[in-house]
C-alpha cells in the first residue's frame, strides 16, 4: 500500500512504503508535539490523522504499534483514525517507528497533520476567544514553519487570514464569510458573535483560515 502525507503544504513527514502497512518514523511527530507542548496553548492543537488518499475520509485502523529495536508498544487511536501519540523523549532517542495496519489493506492512506481547536463549545465562542484562537494558530504556524523553510524561501510560508469555524448545520454570522456550514472570520472585521447565543447549532471544529 502506498504511503504519503497531506495537510498544510509545509508540513511534510517522511513515510516508509509497505505493501499492507503504513510505517513512519516517530521523530517527526515528536518534534512537532514538542513545539505544541512548549507553547502551552489553551485551545490550539496539532493532531494527526490517517485519511484515504482519494476521498480524504478517515482511513479506518485495524491495529497499530510503536516499535523500537528492543520494544513494541500498542498505538492509541480513535475511530476517526486520529493517532494519539505521546510526547516521549525516550521513543525519540530510540528511533521508534509507527506501524499502522488499516482495516482495508487496499486503501492508499495518507497522513494528515491538522492544526485545530476541536474542544471549543458554542457557549464559549465570543470575541475574546476568537482572538485568542487566532493568535494561538498564528504562533503555532510560525513556530512550525522553521521545520520546513529557510529564510530564502520565506515567501512560500502560508498566510493566515483568520479562523474557519465548521458547524454541524448552516449558520450566518454578521461580519463573517459564511457558506453553508462553514464561517471564515477575519481579524480585520468586526463580527457579532451574540447571534450564536441561542443558535441551534454546534461547533464541529475550528481551523486556521489560510490564504491560497
Amino acid at each position: 500500500m502506498k504511503s504519503s502525507i497531506v495537510g498544510f503544504s509545509l508540513m511534510v513527514l517522511a513515510p516508509i512504503a509497505n505493501a499492507s502497512e503504513f510505517v513512519v518514523s516517530y521523530d517527526g511527530f515528536y518534534d512537532r508535539l514538542k513545539v505544541m507542548d512548549k507553547g502551552q496553548y489553551e485551545y490550539a492543537q496539532i493532531n494527526f490523522y490517517l485519511v484515504d488518499s482519494v476521498t480524504l475520509e478517515p482511513c479506518e485502523i485495524k491495529s497499530g504499534k510503536l516499535i523500537t529495536e528492543n520494544n513494541s508498544l500498542p498505538l492509541s487511536y480513535t475511530k476517526h483514525a486520529q493517532l494519539l501519540l505521546p510526547l516521549d523523549k525516550q521513543l525519540d532517542a530510540d528511533k521508534a517507528v509507527i506501524v499502522v495496519e488499516p482495516k482495508n489493506p487496499a486503501h492508499e492512506c495518507q497522513l494528515k497533520m491538522q492544526i485545530e481547536a476541536p474542544s471549543i463549545k458554542l457557549k464559549q465562542l465570543n470575541t475574546s476567544v476568537i482572538n485568542q484562537v487566532n493568535d494561538e494558530f498564528d504562533d503555532l504556524l510560525t513556530n512550525l514553519s522553521g521545520f520546513f523553510i529557510g529564510k530564502l524561501l520565506s515567501f512560500l510560508l502560508p498566510t493566515q487570514k483568520g479562523i474557519q469555524i465548521e458547524f454541524d448545520d448552516e449558520v450566518d454570522i454578521p461580519g463573517a464569510l459564511c457558506e453553508a456550514k462553514t464561517c471564515k472570520i477575519s481579524m480585520e472585521n468586526t463580527i457579532d458573535s451574540n447571534v450564536l447565543v441561542n443558535a441551534n447549532v454546534e461547533i464541529k471544529n475550528i481551523v486556521p483560515w489560510i490564504a491560497k
